[in-house]
């Protein structure tokens, strides 16, 4: 991965066209094509990104990355007047991230059991994979339509936001989403479903027949 910090303006053209007036920046470019650019606000998000497959040219203070989306071409142009610092780290080879137990086994009930989540469901890939990181589980319904699903310990407004940003990447027409969480967050829930998300609490101990469901009783 090789890490640029430099005071630069940097302009996207493509789709729209953005600009990033001169500032100092933080400019990654990663092993499989991807460039992004942060600053040191704005939280864990880059202020513009490109996504691989990418070509990089550079020469003298521009460093132009260029990608083909369809027809058009998708351009990011950084113009560097001061180089702060350039270094290159070899980050050996990419594990996956591992989820703690509760999701791990969340997740392997589910992928057995999808039905569980409400639905008829019909389990198509775990993993399934994105520009920028796996969905936990991807299935089709009764009509046949997509569904994907993420699957937290507990279901916060990052996880409704992360499920977001999986939809989008996702070219599969008319495909929704499903959070799974052992607990749901009211503010998330709230999110959720103004974005189309169905949200599913599940006991993981039912849903290993660890235990009976609790009975209700109805008196007349």
């Amino acid at each position: 991965m090789r890490l640029v910090v430099a005071r630069c303006e940097v302009v996207y053209t493509g789709r729209l066209t953005a600009k990033l007036p001169e500032a100092v920046r933080l400019l990654m470019f990663k092993a499989d094509g991807s460039v992004l650019v942060h600053d040191d606000s704005g939280s864990y998000k880059p202020l513009n990104w490109m996504t691989p497959p990418t070509v990089v040219d550079e020469g003298g203070d521009r460093i132009v990355v260029r990608k083909r989306a369809g027809k058009s071409e998708d351009q990011l142009e950084i113009r560097v007047t001061e180089l702060l610092s350039d270094v290159t780290h070899d980050m050996g080879e990419s594990a996956a991230l591992q989820k703690d137990g509760v999701e791990r086994h969340l997740q392997e009930e589910l992928a057995a059991r999808p039905a569980a989540l409400g639905q008829d469901l019909q389990l198509v890939r775990r993993e399934w994979p994105t520009d920028i990181g796996p969905v936990d589980l991807m299935c089709r319904d009764e009509d046949g339509a997509w569904v994907a699903v993420e699957i937290k310990r507990v279901g916060t407004i990052d996880a409704v936001e992360q499920l977001s940003r999986y939809l989008e990447r996702i070219d599969l027409e008319g495909c929704r989403g499903i959070l799974a969480a052992q607990a749901i967050r009211p503010q998330a829930r709230t999110l959720a479903e103004g974005r189309g998300i169905r949200c599913v609490e599940i006991d993981l101990g039912l849903l290993r027949g660890e235990r009976e469901p609790e009975l209700t009783l109805f008196v007349a």
